[in-house]
């Protein structure tokens, strides 16, 4: 059967309110109406007409100001505003306005078109219509003209991947989130070697506003990334803090620095979990690997560690700093042939717990802030155990480690991290004063504990029931000694403080 409107000429728009002003759309452009988000990321380096990205049902979003496409200065989006959701070639991508209008069935006589001579640049109004008896006019937008998304096929392409994935669930894998000026980013736990507090800089004839300078790590003269200049995300008034942390990652033979404002979580993650990034800009886009969306934790930008480190500016830092150092380089090459040798190398988590521990990563499901979400204590719980939390349909166990080791309670908790671990189908947080480092430490430095340290009736010193130690170097030539944190120990603990678990 044939649309009657179709078989009289007439066709069908969607009207929506910008100030003082009413514009029009094909209504087969609309996927939705939706208010202003109460969550909307922004997206480093893209043009100012976007306000950001927010997530709806499995898709990322752009969000359009359509009056800063008019004029640049226009205002930014308010809590009132609307958005139009509208199928662009596959794509979602949002209109912002400020109120809907109505469904117009316009007759071929009510509309103009507007002509463009050969060449000239097409512009976002395509037309008009007119209504009644001319007094009403309505401006007919191009989705063409008004939206150029540069990534279509690749997001076409991750959709219908996940599409495959969902029903084959891929391995569960681990990305470290951090924070850059206003928004949280990711690179998977593959990419990064150490995250370590910010040494002093040493200076480079290469200095930039984006390489900051050099660190001698392990030998090797590795260049220091401003992430926030990198991306343009930083602001006009950006001062050091002792939030600030260097992250060393490591590509095949390519090592560099990236200066972050924070480094927040550990996630865990899936495959399918990782939206594509519908992208309004050329600018870095092969950077962005995709966004995930965590109900607790917010909108990550994952990026694509290999798409940075193939930068020509990166690459051409990289191997300025190789070639200027050249002795450094070279020992750098010893050190590793040496560890080598000398054993393989892992991960670790170090936190602090009064003192400072070392946890091996794997051990780890994922770290997560202690607000993270209603910490809930059903009556009869023994005192070290703070109580049950959803984690995304997940219930964990939230031990106080303080007060399980029956040590003074933290005053100030504002530093306070839970680290997840899961042992069968059970779930466990695991409580500490804070994360300080993730590093990457050779089999050679960990040693069995002197056994003056294992105590086994000293009290309020988990050090003494820690049986190997990990000897890492500091600044300076200094050395520091950190306890191995043994999650089944801790277990085991348990199973003798609550007799349940043991059975």
């Amino acid at each position: 059967m044939r649309d009657a409107s179709a078989s009289s000429g007439t066709e069908l728009f969607g009207s929506f309110i910008l100030g003082q002003d009413e514009f029009a759309l094909p209504a087969c452009c609309f996927r939705e109406v939706v208010n202003y988000p109460t969550k909307v990321s922004a997206l480093p380096l893209s043009p100012k007409f976007l306000e950001g990205v927010f997530t709806l049902r499995g898709s990322v979003i752009p969000v359009v100001n359509l009056g800063r496409v008019f004029n640049p200065d226009a205002r930014a989006a308010l809590p009132t505003d609307k958005i139009a959701v509208l199928d662009y070639e596959g794509v979602l991508i949002g209109i912002l306005f400020d109120a809907t209008g109505e469904i117009l069935r316009v007759r071929p006589e009510q509309r103009s078109t507007l002509n463009y001579a050969e060449g000239e640049q097409r512009g976002v109004v395509a037309g008009t219509i007119l209504l009644d008896h001319g007094a009403r006019l309505v401006q007919v937008l191009d989705p063409d003209a008004l939206i150029h998304i540069e990534n279509v096929p690749q997001v076409l392409a991750l959709q219908s991947a996940d599409r495959q994935t969902r029903r084959h669930q891929g391995e569960r894998r681990q990305c470290v989130s951090f924070r850059v000026g206003a928004s949280s980013f990711a690179f998977e736990m593959a990419a990064i070697q150490e995250i370590i507090r910010v040494p002093e800089l040493q200076p480079s004839v290469l200095n930039s506003a984006l390489c900051l300078g050099r660190i001698n790590f392990r030998g090797s003269p590795v260049a220091v990334v401003d992430f926030a200049t990198l991306l343009n995300a930083g602001g006009d008034a950006r001062s050091a803090s002792p939030d600030q942390r260097v992250i060393v990652a490591r590509i095949d033979d390519a090592t560099i620095g990236f200066l972050v404002d924070s480094v927040d979580n550990i996630v865990h993650f899936y495959s399918e979990e990782v939206m594509p990034i519908p992208m309004l800009s050329k600018a870095r886009a092969g950077m962005f690997g995709g966004c995930l969306s965590k109900p607790d934790l917010g909108d990550i930008f994952f990026l694509d560690h290999q798409q940075i480190f193939s930068s020509t500016e990166i690459k051409d830092m990289r191997n300025g700093h190789a070639n200027l150092y050249p002795k450094d380089a070279v020992q750098a090459g010893k050190n590793e042939q040496h560890d080598a040798r000398r054993g393989q190398r892992k991960v670790y988590i170090t936190f602090a717990l009064e003192n400072s521990y070392a946890v091996e990563i794997k051990q780890v499901r994922e770290i997560i802030d202690l607000s993270v979400g209603e910490i809930t204590r059903p009556p009869g719980l023994p005192a070290f155990m703070r109580g049950m939390l959803n984690l995304r349909q997940k219930m964990v166990t939230v031990i106080d480690l303080r007060g399980l080791y029956r040590m003074t309670p933290l005053l100030d908790t504002s530093q306070s991290k839970i680290l997840v671990i899961e042992r069968g189908e059970e779930c466990y947080g695991l409580l500490v004063d804070a994360v300080q480092n993730i590093m990457t430490i050779n089999d050679s430095r960990r040693f069995a504990a002197p056994k003056m340290m294992r105590n086994p009736n000293a009290s309020g010193d988990p050090r003494a029931e820690m049986d190997e130690v990990i000897d890492i170097e500091g600044e300076g030539g200094t050395h520091q000694t950190l306890s191995v944190f043994e999650c089944g120990r801790l277990l085991e603990r348990l199973a003798r403080e609550i007799p349940a678990l043991a059975a």
